[in-house]
């Protein structure tokens, strides 16, 4: 048996067009743009590079994109002074503040200075205790986890009922996803780096969602026949057969599991491209929330 692909980046393309959609539609009805502030500290080159792409897909849909820099040594009053004017700008319908930022600013408080109406990023405080509950409802969720979710409804996998298991614990996948899956009615296991026998607790699943961050970790021998693999991992290998001398992978070593799995992600092209389909859908939540639409 070999997998079905669940492909992210058609997935992202058809949401992006629905997003483009809606867009317009305010645009035309309530004279109403989206606007998405971007916060960028520093000159790290990976988070210049996912700014840029955030700006770039806002554009192809009609999101305004407010792109702000400060220096590396910026100071935390700086930082969160920048954030409280966003608050304030009814333009700016959403707030993103790439992380991580250097290390002398603290980002918990950060985070914290964002609107809640406005943390389309899902990590405000408030955003996340809210997910954690039953019968509470955050504003927004985080766009990785929303995008795991997202691909398990677009192809039609049944969540309610099946046990899943999440492997990883970080505040920005794996405990948010876990949430999720909860919500829907799932069974879950959260896995660490301290799960006694790891393969064993993997093959249990029907939905296993990889965030840990090891390239190919998750070998087909842990997978359990006909599962749903979503592979959140993203890591560059070393291969000098390469242009660029590495390739990415992901946590799953693919090629092993698609024999094994029901569905799954191929990296890149799976989780990735959803991310920022779902940072632009909560930007379009916020600016319809914003004219009192829903």
């Amino acid at each position: 048996m070999t997998a079905q692909l669940i492909d992210g980046d058609a997935t992202s393309k058809t949401i992006q067009q629905e997003i483009q959609d809606q867009v317009e539609q305010l645009r035309a009805d309530h004279g109403i743009v989206p606007g998405l502030a971007t916060v960028l500290v520093g000159e790290d080159p990976a988070s210049q590079f996912y700014v840029r792409s955030k700006q770039k897909r806002c554009a192809e849909v009609g999101i305004r994109s407010f792109g702000h820099k400060l220096d590396a040594d910026a100071t935390q009053e700086e930082v969160e002074g920048l954030v409280a004017e966003l608050n304030a700008n009814p333009e700016v319908h959403g707030i993103l503040v790439q992380l991580p930022m250097p290390r002398h600013i603290d980002e918990e408080s950060v985070l914290a200075k964002i609107s809640l109406g406005k943390d389309v990023d899902g990590f405000h405080p408030v955003n996340i205790g809210r997910l954690a509950m039953k019968g509470r409802e955050p504003m927004f969720v985080p766009c990785t986890p929303a995008g795991c979710i997202e691909l398990l409804d677009r192809y039609g996998v049944e969540i309610g009922g099946k046990e899943a298991v999440v492997l990883g614990r970080s505040n920005i996948v794996g405990l948010p996803v876990a949430m999720l899956l909860l919500h829907r009615n799932a069974t879950i296991t959260i896995c660490h780096s301290r799960t006694a026998d790891l393969p064993a607790t993997c093959r249990r699943a029907d939905i296993l969602i990889a965030a840990v961050g090891r390239p190919e970790m998750v070998k087909g021998s842990w997978i359990k026949p006909g599962a749903v693999v979503i592979d959140v991992g993203i890591n560059r290998v070393d291969d000098p057969s390469a242009k660029r001398g590495y390739r990415l992978v992901g946590d799953v070593a693919f090629e092993e599991a698609r024999e094994i799995a029901g569905y799954i992600t191929p990296v890149p092209g799976g989780v990735g491209p959803m991310t920022i389909a779902m940072l632009l859908n909560n930007t379009l939540t916020s600016a319809k929330r914003a004219a009192g639409l829903i």
